[in-house]
């Protein structure tokens, strides 16, 4: 779907001011529109905070788009590299590649990873998602969850991605700059984040330009 087929499906031009009827009508149909082939609107703008507008502009989905394209490499590149895995059938004592992720999922209320299928040897070919606890925030949103006045979060430039520990961030680190290096393009933040209950998370911006290539390991 075109970003035109996005824009006329939820009728942003009705309520890109503030909140109404009409923008929270809509609120169930994000999750069908799609910026990339791997990621709806509805992922990128979902929060807890259900009774607080956070519907994007124009321009914020746009940059949205921009950051999932980040992310389907992500996907791709953690799914060849950690997920598809040689393995002998149970008998013989097969393992799963051998991550060994502290497990992060008590951080949320949706666990880091779905369930692995039966084991049977030869090629497990798991499809492991990206998933985002938080994307787009309107500057309500931002306010409630106690964000930066200046956060990448606000102009639907970051989204905060979900791991399963420490181990698991430090590699979707090393795979998006890595891509950025192949690439010849720049993010403007890659952060290993965490909070006081020991929750990790991965905090990605990209911005349309100036670009500051920020790394920082631990924030918080």
């Amino acid at each position: 779907m075109n970003q035109v087929s996005i824009n006329k499906s939820i009728h942003l031009s009705e309520h890109l001011a503030s909140p109404s009827e009409a923008a929270l009508s809509h609120s169930s149909e994000l999750n069908g529109l799609r910026l990339t082939p791997h990621f709806t609107l509805g992922e990128v703008t979902k929060s807890k905070h259900a009774e607080i507008y956070n519907i994007p502009s124009h321009v914020a989905i746009e940059n949205l788009k921009r950051v999932c394209e980040w992310l389907e490499a992500l996907r791709l590149r953690y799914n060849l590299r950690y997920v598809l895995r040689s393995v002998s059938p149970p008998e013989l004592g097969g393992v799963r590649g051998g991550l060994k992720e502290r497990n992060n999922s008590h951080c949320s209320d949706h666990p880091a990873h779905p369930g692995t299928p039966p084991n049977l040897g030869g090629e497990i070919n798991t499809d492991t998602p990206i998933i985002i606890n938080s994307g787009y925030r309107s500057p309500e949103l931002n306010k409630k969850v106690g964000g930066s006045t200046t956060s990448n979060h606000l102009t639907g430039c970051a989204v905060d991605i979900r791991v399963a520990g420490i181990e698991q961030a430090m590699r979707y680190a090393v795979i998006l700059m890595d891509y950025a290096d192949e690439t010849k393009q720049d993010y403007d933040e890659l952060l290993i984040e965490r909070n006081k209950s020991g929750c990790y998370w991965l905090h990605f911006a990209v911005r349309p330009k100036d670009n500051r290539r920020k790394t920082t390991f631990l924030q918080k």
